[in-house]
C-alpha cells in the first residue's frame, strides 16, 4: 500500500494533535501514567464502549489498587468484579497476566513487545497501546475507530488487513508523541468519524481528508461479508432442595470460564427441552431432577452465536453431587446468590427469580416449605 507523502503526513499530525489539545475526552485512565492502571483500562476497553468501562474501571482498582493485589488475589473474587462487564475471558487473562508477571518480571509490566504479546489476553492492539501511552513507545494502535479513520482519510476502498493499516498507522506517527496521537486518532472515531453519520463539517481533517473529498466518506471502509450467527436452544434448571437452589460452576477455560450458572447446556436433535435438563444437570453434577415446569425465557446474543436460554424450575430428586462437567457445586439460599459471579444471561434469570419470591409465584419453593414443615 503505497504511504501518503511526508507533507501531507505532517499536516495530518500538526492538526490531529491541535485538535486533541483542545477537544481531548476526559478518561479517568488518561490521568495517571501508572502502566498498570493503563494495562487495567486497555484491558476492558477490547470490545466493549468507553461508557460502559467508566463505569467499572475505578471501582476494579479500588478493589485490585496494585497489579501484585491482583495477582494474588482468587480468580472468582476477580471474576465477581468484572461481573457485568462481559467477555470474562479478558478477566482472566488479565488475573494470569498479573501472575505471570510478578513471578517473572519483579512485578514490572515489560516494555518490549515481543514479551508483551507473550501475556495472556494481550494482542497487537492493547501491546501498542500500553507501549505508547504508558511507556512513550513509538508504536501504533489500530482499534475499531481508527479501521474506520484510516480508510476514510486515505480513500481505501478495498478491504485492508490488520498489518496494513498498522503499517500506515506507524507512518503516521509523530516521534515522541505516539501516545498523544494515538488517542487522538481514537477519539476522532469514536466523536468524530462515526459510523454511519461523519461529522465531516467539524471534522479536524476535513481539508485532508480524501474520501470527503471525493464525495464517498459514507461508503467506506468495506467491509468483508459478515456471515449470520448460529443459533442454540439452551435448557437450564432453578433446581430446589429444601429451600436452596443448585448452582455449578463453569470449567476456568472457554467463554465464561471460572462463571457461576444454574446448570443445563445445548439441547441436542430431537431432544425435549425438558430431558435436556435432565440429561445436562446429570451429566455436569451427578443430580436426577424431577418434575419441571417453565419459568422463562432468555435470549442473549454472544460475540459469535445467539442463544434462547429456556429456564425450568424443578426439585432435586436424588444423586449425590460431584463435579463431572463442572469445577465446583453448591447448594445456594436466593439471599446469597449475590455473592456468586454469573454470566448476564443469568443475572436476568436471578431478576426473574427475586420478582417470583417477591409475588409469592414459585410453586416449588412453596412445596419445599410445606414438606420441610
Amino acid at each position: 500500500m503505497p504511504l501518503p507523502s511526508k507533507k501531507k503526513l505532517a499536516q495530518i499530525r500538526k492538526a490531529l494533535l491541535e485538535w486533541y489539545s483542545r477537544y481531548q475526552r476526559d478518561l479517568p485512565w488518561r490521568r495517571t501514567q501508572d502502566p498498570y492502571r493503563i494495562l487495567v483500562s486497555e484491558i476492558m476497553l477490547q470490545q466493549t464502549q468507553v461508557a460502559r468501562v467508566r463505569q467499572y474501571y475505578e471501582r476494579f482498582l479500588e478493589r485490585f489498587p496494585t497489579l501484585e493485589e491482583l495477582a494474588r488475589s482468587p480468580l472468582e473474587e476477580v471474576l465477581k468484579a468484572w461481573e457485568g462487564l462481559g467477555y470474562y475471558s479478558r478477566a482472566r487473562h488479565l488475573h494470569r497476566a498479573a501472575q505471570i508477571i510478578v513471578r517473572d518480571y519483579n512485578g514490572k509490566i515489560p516494555q518490549e513487545r515481543e514479551k508483551l504479546l507473550k501475556l495472556p489476553g494481550i494482542g497487537r492492539y492493547t501491546a501498542g497501546a500500553v507501549l505508547s501511552i504508558a511507556f512513550g513507545q513509538d508504536e501504533p494502535v489500530v482499534d475499531a475507530n481508527v479501521r474506520r479513520v484510516l480508510p476514510r482519510l486515505f480513500a481505501l476502498r478495498r478491504v485492508h488487513t490488520q498489518t496494513e493499516l498498522e503499517e500506515l498507522a506507524r507512518a503516521l506517527l509523530p516521534t515522541g508523541q505516539a501516545g498523544l496521537f494515538n488517542q487522538a486518532l481514537m477519539d476522532l472515531g469514536a466523536t468524530i468519524c462515526l459510523a454511519h453519520e461523519p461529522r465531516c463539517l467539524i471534522c479536524p481533517l476535513t481539508k485532508l481528508c480524501e474520501a470527503r473529498r471525493l464525495g464517498i466518506q459514507n461508503e467506506l471502509p468495506k467491509h468483508p461479508k459478515a456471515r449470520p450467527k448460529p443459533h442454540y436452544d439452551v435448557a437450564v434448571g432453578i433446581i430446589w432442595r429444601d429451600d436452596k437452589i443448585l448452582i455449578t460452576r463453569r470449567p476456568n477455560d472457554g467463554l465464561l470460564g471460572g462463571l457461576w450458572e444454574f446448570p443445563g447446556g445445548k439441547r441436542q436433535p430431537n431432544e425435549s427441552l425438558e430431558d435436556c435438563v435432565r440429561r445436562e444437570i446429570l451429566e455436569e453434577v451427578n443430580v436426577h431432577v424431577g418434575e419441571l415446569s417453565p419459568f422463562m425465557t432468555v435470549r442473549h446474543s454472544y460475540s459469535h452465536f445467539r442463544v434462547t436460554i429456556h429456564v425450568f424450575q424443578g426439585r432435586y430428586a436424588g444423586g449425590q453431587p460431584r463435579c463431572r462437567g463442572c469445577t465446583a457445586w453448591t447448594w445456594v439460599s436466593p439471599e446469597d446468590l449475590h455473592r456468586y459471579a454469573f454470566p448476564a444471561a443469568n443475572k436476568k434469570i436471578i431478576a426473574k427469580l427475586f420478582d417470583a419470591l417477591n409475588e409469592g409465584a414459585l410453586n416449588f419453593r412453596l412445596r419445599a416449605r410445606t414438606t420441610k414443615e
